[in-house]
């Protein structure tokens, strides 16, 4: 089968497409022909071992030392189940799927094999694979954070870095939930987040969010850009501040601001669950969360997808279609 293979760190080229070998599923895992993958910022970080510098070590022993653990990269994927092992109950051949996993997936690949316990579920049957693959990433970090941040109808959230995977998924789901919503992206950006349903929107070229005055029960740092103290002042004294990329110094850090203000601060890494992508799927199939795709690129132009979500300035999601010709 086609799969991109990366044999070290380093910038999107060291991503390279060959012909390996099918994988095989254990007992407990089911082997999905893989329709559709996606480029996250996560899946950029991981290839060019971007990390926070007191996230050095951990992350090295995680994705490994020399060169990644993981030859075949990917974290994302919608696909049909090809077969399942002699221990699996929940799914069978042909069911319609799609998963998430930050450390065991390889994705970009023809085909791949996922745990039955893992985030693993049968995808929303309103939408493409393309745009089902474009819903667990930000669906699920959005999820988890809301959730931890105690969101519910009435309140004022702020999103910052609104447009991107995370972001727009943020903006859809405060809404579901109720929250008044403000949204903070660039200029180009505007237009694409009130179509989501902002109520409110701030160009962070222009205008500094924490300069105007407003108080918001949840402030949601999607990209690990905004200055803590300044955020803080704009939070309600029983508001949550929620982090999606904080490393470990910054743990700490707002660990330290949280004994000092009083307020919530949560930060770290979402946990994929199964039973989040089936609430996802539900409401995808419901109309309430909508995929928000940039752009596509077959599997073949994987380094140019990795280009283009370097640059930082994707809207929404990079979808990768494997398609058809996957076999050798």
């Amino acid at each position: 089968m086609k799969a991109i293979v990366a044999t070290q760190y380093g910038p999107p080229e060291v991503l390279e497409l060959r012909e390996v070998a099918k994988p095989v599923p254990k007992e407990n895992q089911v082997l999905v022909k893989v329709h559709a993958t996606t480029v996250t910022a996560g899946d950029s970080r991981v290839r060019s071992f971007t990390v926070p510098r007191s996230a050095w070590l951990p992350a090295r022993l995680t994705l490994g030392l020399r060169k990644p653990r993981k030859a075949i990269p990917g974290m994302v994927l919608a696909g049909e189940v090809e077969s399942v092992g002699s221990a699996v109950k929940r799914f069978q051949k042909g069911d319609q799927v799609y998963a998430y996993d930050i450390t065991r997936l390889s994705t970009y690949a023809g085909y791949a094999c996922v745990a039955e316990d893992s985030a693993l579920a049968l995808k929303p049957s309103t939408v493409s694979y393309e745009e089902a693959a474009a819903i667990p990433f930000g669906g699920i970090t959005a999820l988890y954070f809301l959730k931890r941040g105690k969101i519910h109808s009435g309140q004022r959230v702020l999103i910052y870095g609104a447009s991107g995977s995370v972001g727009t998924a943020v903006i859809q789901l405060a809404k579901f939930f109720g929250a008044e919503v403000t949204a903070v992206c660039s200029t180009a950006n505007v237009e694409m987040v009130k179509s989501l349903g902002a109520d409110h929107v701030i160009d962070y070229t222009k205008q500094d969010f924490t300069t105007g005055g407003e108080t918001y029960d949840i402030i949601f740092d999607t990209v690990g850009k905004s200055l803590l103290s300044s955020s803080l002042r704009s939070l309600k004294e029983d508001g949550s501040y929620l982090q999606a990329v904080a490393g470990p110094a910054q743990l700490i850090q707002m660990q330290w601001a949280s004994m000092r203000s009083g307020k919530t601060l949560i930060g770290g890494t979402a946990v994929p669950t199964a039973e989040s992508l089936a609430y996802l799927s539900e409401l995808v199939d419901k109309g309430k969360l909508k995929p928000v795709i940039d752009r596509c690129y077959p599997l073949e132009q994987m380094v140019e997808a990795h280009r283009y979500v370097d640059q930082g300035h994707k809207k929404g999601n990079v979808v990768i279609t494997v398609g058809q010709n996957i076999e050798p």
